[in-house]
């Protein structure tokens, strides 16, 4: 079994395990672990000093003492869109919150809001590239594709003090009465 990296390292963190993946000179992959699974379990470690560099980095970010990370990111993959979405998504800084509306028209493509969620759930860099700080123009949650989904955005967005709403679980309307009979 091959993968396209060559170099894989794993740590720990308050969201649970994290997988991170590099080539001879760039980050490639962040994974957020769920239920304590990775993607690449089933390979050995083959750390490197660039992913000893990122996991610091991303220690010191859970500790609360970066708010910044400077090891070179590869972007790789993805639609010319979504690469238009992850490089808007590097302009929103530590601390601040956007829209999935905003990102759209960012990248050019105002009524894309859906399409850029897409984008988001795709990036191959979460905490490098920041799409936990998109949330709806209500300010809402509405998902996040890493680690335990909202739980996990929800977590960030506190570390990063960032205020955000958490939607309400949607009921269905019970359209013949069974369900919520009422008497």
């Amino acid at each position: 079994m091959t993968t396209p990296h060559n170099a894989l390292q794993r740590m720990t963190s308050p969201l649970g395990r994290i997988e991170l993946t590099a080539d001879d000179g760039h980050l490639l992959t962040v994974k957020i672990g769920y239920a304590d699974q990775l993607p690449l379990d089933a390979f050995p470690e083959r750390p490197s000093p660039l992913l000893e560099t990122a996991a610091q980095q991303l220690t010191e970010y859970f500790a609360g003492t970066r708010t910044t990370f400077d090891v070179p990111l590869q972007l790789g993959g993805g639609t010319e869109f979504q690469k238009r979405v992850w490089a808007a998504l590097k302009d929103v800084p530590f601390g601040s919150a956007t829209s999935y509306g905003a990102i759209a028209q960012a990248v050019g493509q105002p009524g894309a809001g859906r399409s850029v969620g897409g984008a988001i759930a795709a990036n191959p860099l979460p905490l490098f590239v920041g799409c936990h700080r998109v949330l709806s123009v209500s300010g809402e949650i509405t998902g996040y594709s890493q680690g335990a989904g909202v739980v996990t955005k929800a977590w960030l967005l506190t570390h990063e003090k960032i205020p955000f709403l958490v939607a309400p679980p949607r009921i269905e309307p019970d359209p013949v009465g069974v369900i919520f009979d009422v008497v």
